[in-house]
Protein backbone atom coordinates (compact mmCIF):
# COMPACT_ATOMS: atom_id res chain seq x y z
CA UNK A 1 0.00 0.00 0.00
CA UNK A 2 1.47 3.53 -0.89
CA UNK A 3 1.82 5.62 1.39
CA UNK A 4 0.98 9.95 1.07
CA UNK A 5 3.56 12.01 1.68
CA UNK A 6 2.34 15.79 2.82
CA UNK A 7 5.17 17.97 1.07
CA UNK A 8 6.56 21.01 3.15
CA UNK A 9 5.61 24.26 2.25
CA UNK A 10 6.62 27.58 3.29
CA UNK A 11 4.31 30.08 5.38
CA UNK A 12 5.37 33.18 3.05
CA UNK A 13 4.72 33.63 -0.06
CA UNK A 14 7.49 33.80 -3.02
CA UNK A 15 8.30 36.98 -4.57
CA UNK A 16 7.68 37.28 -8.07
CA UNK A 17 8.99 40.36 -8.64
CA UNK A 18 12.95 41.72 -6.65
CA UNK A 19 14.15 39.18 -4.09
CA UNK A 20 12.93 39.47 -0.63
CA UNK A 21 14.37 37.82 2.47
CA UNK A 22 12.78 34.34 3.13
CA UNK A 23 12.03 32.31 6.43
CA UNK A 24 14.75 29.51 7.22
CA UNK A 25 12.06 27.65 7.97
CA UNK A 26 8.80 25.70 6.73
CA UNK A 27 5.57 26.30 8.86
CA UNK A 28 3.40 23.27 7.53
CA UNK A 29 3.03 20.58 4.90
CA UNK A 30 0.62 20.52 1.79
CA UNK A 31 -1.22 18.02 0.18
CA UNK A 32 -2.25 18.14 -3.25
CA UNK A 33 -4.95 16.17 -3.05
CA UNK A 34 -6.34 18.28 0.14
CA UNK A 35 -5.81 21.57 -1.83
CA UNK A 36 -7.18 20.72 -5.24
CA UNK A 37 -10.01 17.68 -4.76
CA UNK A 38 -12.96 19.02 -3.11
CA UNK A 39 -15.27 16.31 -3.56
CA UNK A 40 -12.50 12.96 -3.56
CA UNK A 41 -15.81 10.95 -4.23
CA UNK A 42 -16.48 13.21 -8.14
CA UNK A 43 -13.16 13.74 -8.91
CA UNK A 44 -11.23 12.60 -11.53
CA UNK A 45 -8.00 13.31 -13.27
CA UNK A 46 -7.77 13.35 -16.82
CA UNK A 47 -4.63 13.80 -19.74
CA UNK A 48 -4.78 16.39 -22.26
CA UNK A 49 -3.89 15.97 -25.59
CA UNK A 50 -4.25 18.61 -28.24
CA UNK A 51 -4.02 22.17 -28.41
CA UNK A 52 -7.64 23.51 -28.55
CA UNK A 53 -7.52 24.78 -25.20
CA UNK A 54 -4.21 26.89 -25.46
CA UNK A 55 -5.13 30.01 -24.60
CA UNK A 56 -6.70 29.53 -21.62
CA UNK A 57 -3.78 28.14 -20.47
CA UNK A 58 -4.38 24.35 -20.74
CA UNK A 59 -1.61 22.12 -22.66
CA UNK A 60 -1.02 19.44 -24.47
CA UNK A 61 0.06 16.74 -21.48
CA UNK A 62 -1.34 19.06 -19.20
CA UNK A 63 -3.27 16.91 -16.51
CA UNK A 64 -7.05 18.41 -15.80
CA UNK A 65 -9.06 17.92 -12.02
CA UNK A 66 -12.73 17.47 -12.80
CA UNK A 67 -15.07 17.20 -10.68
CA UNK A 68 -17.98 15.41 -11.15
CA UNK A 69 -20.50 16.81 -8.62
CA UNK A 70 -20.64 20.55 -10.28
CA UNK A 71 -23.35 21.64 -12.27
CA UNK A 72 -21.41 24.01 -15.02
CA UNK A 73 -21.85 27.56 -15.64
CA UNK A 74 -21.42 29.99 -18.12
CA UNK A 75 -17.71 29.99 -19.48
CA UNK A 76 -16.61 26.76 -17.24
CA UNK A 77 -14.16 24.42 -18.80
CA UNK A 78 -15.63 20.85 -18.88
CA UNK A 79 -15.16 17.54 -19.90
CA UNK A 80 -17.82 16.71 -22.24
CA UNK A 81 -18.98 12.84 -24.47
CA UNK A 82 -20.03 14.76 -27.91
CA UNK A 83 -21.25 12.10 -30.27
CA UNK A 84 -19.02 9.04 -27.98
CA UNK A 85 -15.93 11.33 -28.02
CA UNK A 86 -14.44 12.69 -25.15
CA UNK A 87 -13.30 16.82 -25.31
CA UNK A 88 -12.67 19.94 -22.96
CA UNK A 89 -14.07 22.79 -24.25
CA UNK A 90 -15.46 26.09 -22.75
CA UNK A 91 -19.23 25.81 -21.94
CA UNK A 92 -21.56 28.74 -22.58
CA UNK A 93 -25.08 28.61 -22.78
CA UNK A 94 -26.74 31.82 -25.26
CA UNK A 95 -30.18 32.53 -26.04
CA UNK A 96 -31.21 28.59 -24.56
CA UNK A 97 -28.61 26.87 -26.88
CA UNK A 98 -25.44 25.16 -26.05
CA UNK A 99 -21.97 26.52 -26.94
CA UNK A 100 -19.18 24.62 -26.93
CA UNK A 101 -15.68 26.81 -27.69
CA UNK A 102 -12.49 26.05 -27.33
CA UNK A 103 -9.75 28.49 -26.58
CA UNK A 104 -7.77 28.08 -29.80
CA UNK A 105 -9.08 30.77 -32.57
CA UNK A 106 -8.14 27.65 -35.06
CA UNK A 107 -10.99 25.57 -33.91
CA UNK A 108 -14.48 27.03 -34.22
CA UNK A 109 -17.50 27.00 -31.81
CA UNK A 110 -19.67 23.41 -31.43
CA UNK A 111 -23.30 24.86 -31.48
CA UNK A 112 -25.16 21.97 -30.22
CA UNK A 113 -27.79 20.75 -32.81
CA UNK A 114 -30.80 17.90 -33.11
CA UNK A 115 -30.22 14.83 -32.65
CA UNK A 116 -26.19 15.27 -31.24
CA UNK A 117 -25.74 13.81 -27.97
CA UNK A 118 -24.09 15.80 -25.26
CA UNK A 119 -22.80 14.87 -22.04
CA UNK A 120 -21.37 16.70 -19.52
CA UNK A 121 -18.88 14.61 -17.60
CA UNK A 122 -17.61 17.30 -15.42
CA UNK A 123 -15.87 21.00 -14.50
CA UNK A 124 -12.44 21.58 -14.52
CA UNK A 125 -11.64 22.78 -11.64
CA UNK A 126 -7.75 22.67 -11.93
CA UNK A 127 -4.66 22.37 -14.30
CA UNK A 128 -1.10 20.50 -13.50
CA UNK A 129 1.22 21.56 -16.03
CA UNK A 130 5.20 21.69 -15.87
CA UNK A 131 6.91 24.99 -16.77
Amino acid sequence: MEMKKAIPISENGVSAGFPSPADDYIQESLDLNEYVVKHPAATFFVRVAGDSMIEAGIHDRDILVVDRSLTPKNNDIIIAVLDNEFAVKIFRRKSGSVLLDAANDEYPPLKMKEGMNLEVWGVVTYVIHPV
